[in-house]
Order: structure tokens, then C-alpha cells, then sequence
């Protein structure tokens, strides 16, 4: 993920994301022109495609770091062990201190177990959108390939479109 984003600023034109990245009127403009069965063609990534490979990248980066987060709550090490410590505590509820030490132990093992199911959460909700993401995009690849008789499956390998 962290290449595909360095390769959306240094990469070639069409893999830029100042190629393919369009304000929401152009987005809808276009997907309305889809719609109608008259959409306007673009060399690169049309602005659907575009808005697809941002959702695509943010929901990937979001599955990998919860996922780190999530093991790195567990073993209590790592590079975000001391965010994915402290981030829980602003979604899951605080323990109040108690004097009894066996009711603090529990409820200190509670807590961690907590902040492991708020992480494991949302790695499950970013997982499943990237599943989900991922059939949307596949299904705008083949409407996109009718739509504009050309087969973009085969130019996203090998980088060229019949014009």
C-alpha cells in the first residue's frame, strides 16, 4: 500500500494521482453519464475508477494498521503498541479503580481484553469494506469495458488502452 501511494506522486502519468483524482461534481457528473449509457472516455482512470483506487488505499491501510494495532495489543510490543494501547480507551469505556486487588486485576485483564475486541473490530469492519470494494471494482471493470468496448482488465496490466 505504502509503494502504490509513493507511485501515486513519483510514477508514470497515468498512475498519478493528480491524474485521476476529480472533485465529486466530476465523479457524479460522470457517473450520471454512465447512467444515461453515454459516458465521456478517458485515457487514464475515469473519475469512478479514480474515487475506486482512493477507497481501495485508504481501506487497505486501514485493515493493515488496525490488524498491526490488534497484534500489537496482544503482545504489548511494537512500533504501535503504545497507540493501539491508548486509542481503545477513547472508544471503549473507562474502569474505575477499585481497592479490592483481585476486582483491579480482573478488571485490568477485562480492559485489555476490550481494547483487543475494539481493534479486532474495526479490523474486521476494514477488512470486509476491502472485500467489498474489491466486487464493486470488479464489477466497474466490466461495466467500463462495455460501456467503452475496450477490455480495461487487460490494460491494467499492461498499461495501454485502444483509444
Amino acid at each position: 500500500v505504502l509503494v502504490r501511494i509513493v507511485w501515486g506522486f513519483i510514477g508514470t502519468r497515468y498512475a498519478r494521482f493528480s491524474d485521476f483524482v476529480y472533485r465529486p461534481s466530476t465523479v457524479l457528473g460522470y457517473a450520471r453519464e454512465m447512467l444515461s449509457g453515454k459516458p465521456r472516455h478517458y485515457l487514464g482512470h475515469n473519475p469512478l475508477g479514480g474515487m475506486m483506487v482512493l477507497a481501495l488505499l485508504v481501506s487497505l491501510l486501514a485493515t493493515s494498521m488496525t490488524g498491526l494495532a490488534m497484534q500489537q495489543t496482544g503482545e504489548g510490543a511494537g512500533i504501535f503498541a503504545s497507540v493501539s494501547a491508548a486509542v481503545p480507551d477513547l472508544v471503549a469505556p473507562a474502569m474505575a479503580d477499585d481497592d479490592d486487588e483481585d476486582r483491579r486485576d480482573r478488571k485490568r485483564n477485562k480492559r485489555h481484553n476490550d481494547k483487543d475486541e475494539v481493534w479486532e473490530e474495526l479490523h474486521e469492519f476494514f477488512a470486509n469494506l476491502t472485500l467489498l470494494l474489491v466486487a464493486l471494482h470488479i464489477a466497474g471493470v466490466i461495466i467500463g469495458s462495455l460501456a467503452h468496448r475496450e477490455n480495461l482488465a487487460r490494460a491494467m496490466f499492461t498499461g495501454c488502452k485502444r483509444v
